[in-house]
């Protein structure tokens, strides 16, 4: 199902930072983890494909801090911001500037781990959706995203319009069951 409702997810993956020998200040870490099943809400979960982001790795992403957009650490098209895909996940190493107070403020929130969380904002592109019929679980494998920006974040958090979004086309699979259910109740009783 295709949908260009903004997503927003943060993950369980701390950043990290290290100064290089160039007086390079460096944060990294994991944006997205592949094999995590991200709780929506009980009983429903998502994952994240290790391809889904195959086809967005060349756009211009920025790396930002709590995904506000007015706090920019970094960006591909400026090389201040190198992202990779392996085995684990979304990678991602951000060079601090230090002339910033915003980024080295981070950078040293980091270090201590006050600010302890990653995250990427994104759009999907192409799912899959699993609907347990015994439990009435749910699962999405999120399978191709357009991806608009990585950030080190505060709190991890769910958009509220995510799960919303989630929580209606649940329902809409729900009530599409039970119509072919009806349909095939009638027939039984008809003939």
């Amino acid at each position: 199902m295709e949908r260009t409702k903004r997503q927003v997810r943060s993950i369980l993956s701390k950043p990290q930072t290290r100064e290089i020998e160039t007086g390079e200040f460096i944060i990294s870490g994991y944006f997205s983890v592949f094999g995590t099943n991200y709780e929506l809400w009980p009983g429903a979960t998502e994952s994240v494909d290790p391809n889904a982001f195959a086809e967005t790795m060349g756009e211009d992403i920025r790396a930002l801090i709590n995904h506000d957009t007015t706090l920019v650490l970094g960006r591909t098209k400026a090389g201040t911001l190198e992202l990779k895909v392996d085995e684990r996940g979304l990678y991602g190493e951000i060079k601090a500037n230090p002339k910033d107070s915003d980024a080295m403020n981070l950078y040293e929130r980091v270090k201590r781990g006050d600010v302890d969380q990653c995250s990427f904002g994104f759009d999907i592109l192409d799912e899959d959706m699993e609907v347990n019929d015994t439990t009435g679980d749910v699962h999405w494998t999120i399978k191709k995203v357009k991806l608009y920006e990585v950030s080190v974040v505060t709190f991890p958090a769910y958009e509220d319009t995510a799960v919303i979004a989630r929580k209606a086309q649940l329902q809409d699979v729900k009530k599409r069951r039970l119509e072919v259910w009806k349909q095939n109740m009638r027939k039984k009783i008809g003939g």
